[in-house]
């Protein structure tokens, strides 16, 4: 994709994330959301929602990207927002990293209380059974990462009841 420290490792399902990525999610509680970055296209701002969505808590950055219909992948301080995208001569528009985001810019400054992984387990037959989103809550509200059909979505407020929670444990930070 041309995003500079850009690798993902792509897991699928619940044990996997959580094993892999459940302590480092569950040590940002407590932290406060200072910033994030997404990636829209200069010509017309519309996001690019199949790149890594990154979120700052407090100098620590989560990278989460979606792909296919069930892999996820969570990085951790590698992706260098401040570098330009590259190698995008296939694509007729222009990416460029934005901190500009209606859904998001109410948590900037907000604590994170919580983590939680979300299974997508729906009461019938559906390809997307077993997707997993990333959940993250605070004093204001909280929001969620999801597999948006081979792109990443944003979604405030309560998950979908087809979403099982698994909350994971979040310890005050320490000083």
């Amino acid at each position: 994709m041309g995003i500079s420290g850009f690798e993902p490792t792509f897991l699928v399902g619940l044990e996997a994330v959580r094993e892999e990525h459940g302590p480092g999610l569950a040590a940002l509680g407590g932290r406060r959301l200072t910033g994030f970055a997404i990636v829209r296209f200069v010509e017309d701002g519309d996001w690019f929602a199949d790149c890594p969505i990154v979120l700052d808590f407090d100098g620590v950055r989560v990278e989460v990207c979606h792909w296919k219909l069930d892999e996820l992948s969570i990085g951790w301080n590698s992706i260098d927002t401040a570098t330009e995208i590259s190698d995008w001569e296939w694509f007729e528009l222009t990416p460029a990293w934005s901190s500009a985001d209606e859904r998001l810019e109410p948590f900037v400054g907000q604590e994170l209380r919580e983590v939680a992984l979300l299974e997508w387990r729906p009461s019938s037959y559906d390809l997307a059974d077993g997707t997993i989103a990333v959940e993250f809550v605070f004093d204001a509200g909280r929001f969620h990462i999801a597999n948006g059909l081979d792109e990443n979505s944003i979604d405030l407020g309560d998950a979908h009841p087809d979403f099982v929670r698994h909350p994971l444990s979040c310890g005050t930070r320490p000083d």
